[in-house]
């Protein structure tokens, strides 16, 4: 660890550590760290993300604002900024910063002995959309929330700069860009500019896929606003010429929290914490922190009647109620259901959606194989833009964050001289089971999976594949009701390692997945491990309710749970929750939970 010694910008706190935290593909990411100057125990934490181009070394004036007994300040340089490695300005994608936050703040957090109840977060622009990103798809316990001229639409003034973007990325993938915006833009301080055109840590360019990641990110957060109730403020800059306030406006009335509040600073530059008569946003920004921590946080139960009222729920109801097919949005989805029944049904996956429902066992495992089939190559060609769909392309993404997350999970088991007894509640055929089995067991560790649901064909498919692969010694497939929280808790022997993949999204009620996860919590061997599965968000979801059908035949209408009221539920069933993977569309999320 590599440690500077600084002025210490006040008198609640030390000089500046520098030091380094391990992200999730092991690059070491380069953050700052403000300690209580009295050496007393921390027992509150800020966490601060600079904004684009920039660098945590320039946050020292609202460190000094933030300081208070028992309170401790982290600010990252994020990967490709500062003193952090990677190409300035680049990233694999725009969500690997989001990861990258959520390992930043678990490290805090263990490293200090702070819960996130205990922690506030502040983010500058670009830093703002990550940290919204982040708070919307991890679903963090944090106490507040700030996000200052947050980039949810940058100002690019060219006329079609963002298709022209896509199209240059098209042709070469690991394109950049520079940043039209220097200090004079930024600031109305003349000495503010200068230090920020002078800094030998800020980069003006950008790689064009994190930019359009940006872009796409912050869509669909704004959009799902709903899905946030962490208390939160929204700064906005009065004379922003860098990002547009629209969006900040949309993003802040849309959120859930009882606690929120947007301010437009007038007269302000877009770099409002280096910004002329910046203390006024200091104090702002401390009122607000100050004010959250005064208050207890929400009550981890308070979204477990979420399928009874509040934001989905509205959202559900609505896509219950039919469409008139004289309107343009129900003549769209009438021809879509016709050519479902027509023309579309020369693909296999159509064909099999349409027999035993697009949500079955049967429909995803056509969809995890990803081999287009159909009558003629017209069937073909159909059927692999129907494989191609965003959901389904999800789908495989939630198939290999399932098998790093169950790898993990099994890895653990073994060391700590446990069997590896696996168990999944609704498997249909289970093929991404049955591979972890013959994976687990070629490396050595003698895996056993029971395998249950309650299709019969389902069961068929995958008792027929366990023969082809060898595996029907070791694995056992049984009908069942996976809601049965009695049958559930008396399974034997114990599993170690429980799994519930795209099942719980299919039911809109809380109920019978609370009396499921009670029942998996008894079912499970002591500080077993659960990995289950979720749909915080799906950019298809009215079209899905109005043209699929489901395993029932029913309209395959689905509420969604955020992020947050799935934890909510697992916690009260006593799990506790270490770790998430999620796509980069933020479709869909795998987490494991360790039983308490």
């Amino acid at each position: 660890m590599q440690v500077l010694e600084r002025t210490a910008p006040d008198r609640h706190v030390a000089g500046c550590a520098e030091r380094f935290f391990r992200a999730h593909d092991g690059a070491q990411l380069f953050y700052r760290a403000w300690m209580p100057a009295d050496g007393s125990a921390v027992t509150r934490v800020v966490l601060l993300l600079h904004r684009g181009h920039e660098h945590s070394g320039r946050w020292d004036e609202l460190v000094a604002a933030l300081a208070a007994p028992g309170t401790a300040v982290f600010a990252w340089d994020a990967r490709g900024h500062g003193k952090s490695p990677g190409e300035r300005g680049d990233a694999e994608d725009f969500p690997v910063y989001v990861r990258d936050l959520d390992d930043f703040a678990r490290h805090v957090g263990t490293a200090h002995g702070v819960p996130l109840e205990n922690t506030a977060l502040v983010a500058h622009s670009v830093g703002a959309v990550v940290a919204a990103a982040w708070v919307h798809d991890y679903a963090p316990r944090l106490r507040a929330l700030v996000l200052a001229t947050p980039a949810f639409r940058v100002k690019l003034y060219v006329p079609l700069a963002v298709p022209g973007l896509r199209l240059l990325q098209a042709v070469r993938p690991r394109a950049f860009i520079r940043s039209y915006v220097g200090g004079r833009l930024l600031t109305h301080d003349r000495a503010e500019a200068q230090r920020y055109d002078a800094d030998p840590l800020v980069s003006k360019q950008i790689s064009v896929r994190v930019l359009l990641g940006l872009q796409d990110t912050a869509r669909r957060i704004v959009a799902d606003a709903g899905a946030i109730r962490t208390p939160t403020l929204v700064l906005a800059a009065g004379s922003d010429v860098v990002v547009r306030k629209g969006p900040q406006r949309r993003f802040y009335e849309g959120l859930s929290s009882p606690h929120k509040a947007m301010e437009t600073l007038p007269g302000f530059s877009h770099a409002v914490f280096h910004e002329t008569g910046r203390q006024r946003v200091f104090a702002r920004v401390r009122g607000f922190i100050d004010e959250a921590f005064s208050r207890e946080p929400e009550s981890a139960d308070a979204l477990l009647n979420a399928d009874e009222q509040g934001y989905t729920r509205r959202e559900y109801d609505a896509l219950r109620r039919p469409l008139s097919v004289l309107s343009p949005r129900g003549a769209s989805f009438a021809a879509q259901r016709i050519s479902m029944g027509t023309l579309l049904r020369l693909s296999e996956g159509v064909r099999i959606g349409r027999r035993t429902g697009f949500d079955s066992g049967e429909s995803l495992d056509h969809v995890y194989t990803n081999r287009p089939q159909g009558y003629s190559l017209l069937g073909r060609l159909i059927d692999r833009q129907y494989l191609n769909a965003i959901g389904w392309r999800g789908i495989r993404q939630r198939k290999l964050h399932l098998r790093r997350t169950l790898d993990a999970a099994i890895e653990s088991v073994h060391a700590a001289g446990q069997p590896v007894r696996l168990l999944d509640i609704a498997a249909g055929p289970g093929r991404y089971l049955l591979e972890t089995v013959e994976r687990s067991r070629s490396n050595g560790i003698a895996a056993t999976a029971r395998l249950r649901d309650r299709s019969e064909t389902g069961l068929a498919a995958g008792r027929a594949l366990a023969r082809r692969m060898g595996l029907e010694e070791h694995v056992v497939y049984e009908a069942s009701d996976a809601f049965d929280e009695t049958a559930l808790g008396a399974l034997t022997p114990r599993p170690t390692v429980a799994v519930v993949s795209g099942l719980y999204e299919l039911f809109p009620d809380n109920a019978p997945l609370r009396a499921s996860l009670r029942g998996l919590h008894a079912a499970l061997e002591p500080d077993g491990w659960l990995i289950y599965t979720n749909q915080p968000w799906h950019p298809q979801v009215e079209m899905i309710a109005r043209v699929l059908t489901n395993r029932d035949g029913a309209p395959w209408i689905m509420r969604r749970r955020t992020q947050a009221e799935m934890d909510a539920l697992v916690r009260a069933a006593g799990f506790e929750k270490v770790g998430m993977e999620i796509d980069r569309w933020g479709i869909f999320t795998v987490s494991l939970a360790r039983r308490k």
